[in-house]
């Protein structure tokens, strides 16, 4: 089942947010499996952060190499509150039939520019 994982540390600047983004990218958890949703937020100063991950387990396996990161960085991130999700609604992906009636309009506008 899905959970909500929802992080607010005692002080989590967005400099130091934007350095644990750039170290998990370059141990190739930037976009970890099992992560459906990411967000930061708040002040810049006191950021807060909130994911949905598919299950517990993903989630777990993401902080082996999360939690390391955080204590270099110097970020206590304090116990999360975590909850089931009951639904997530995203939006519908465009069809492939209307990527290509977008994609003949936009060609058809680029041409009567040129004109």
């Amino acid at each position: 089942m899905a959970i909500g994982v929802y992080f607010s540390p005692a002080a989590l600047s967005a400099e130091q947010y934007d350095e644990s983004i750039k170290r998990l990218r370059q141990a190739g958890a930037g976009h970890p499996t099992g992560r459906v949703y990411h967000a930061s937020f708040g002040d810049l100063t006191k950021l807060s952060v909130f994911d949905v991950w598919t299950s517990q387990a993903a989630f777990d396996k993401f902080g082996k190499t999360l939690m390391p990161i955080m204590q270099q960085i110097g970020i206590d991130a304090g116990q999360p509150q975590v909850v089931q999700i009951h639904k997530v609604i995203t939006r519908p992906k465009a069809t492939a039939a209307k990527k290509r009636s977008s994609s003949k309009s936009a060609r058809r506008r680029t041409a009567k520019k040129k004109r």
